[in-house]
């Protein structure tokens, strides 16, 4: 397939790009290789050839929730600023009216 200067214009505004009168050949002679190329991928027996949906086979394995103690009060309060023995301290950012 060939493509003419008039299908690259209404490509670019179809796209919204702006092209320059001289960037018009060189662009006709890129799609033209493209298509040219999908030609070609046409042309293959894809016959009994599943339908690429993801790269990979992979799927998600599912677990269940579980409640676990990963990190314990004084290892998570142990590079606070302020602390007591439970709590973070932080100023008081809320004002009374």
């Amino acid at each position: 397939m060939k493509i003419d200067q008039k299908t690259v214009y209404k490509v670019a505004d179809l796209a919204r790009i702006a092209i320059k009168e001289s960037e018009v050949d060189n662009l006709t002679k890129e799609m033209t290789k493209i298509l040219t190329f999908m030609e070609k991928l046409n042309e293959l027996d894809t016959q009994g050839i599943k339908p690429l949906v993801y790269m990979n086979e992979e799927y998600n394995r599912w677990r269940e929730d579980e409640v676990r103690q990963e990190l314990g009060v004084a290892d998570g309060l142990k590079n606070a600023a302020q602390h007591n023995e439970s709590f973070f301290l932080v100023p008081k950012i809320i004002e009374q009216r």
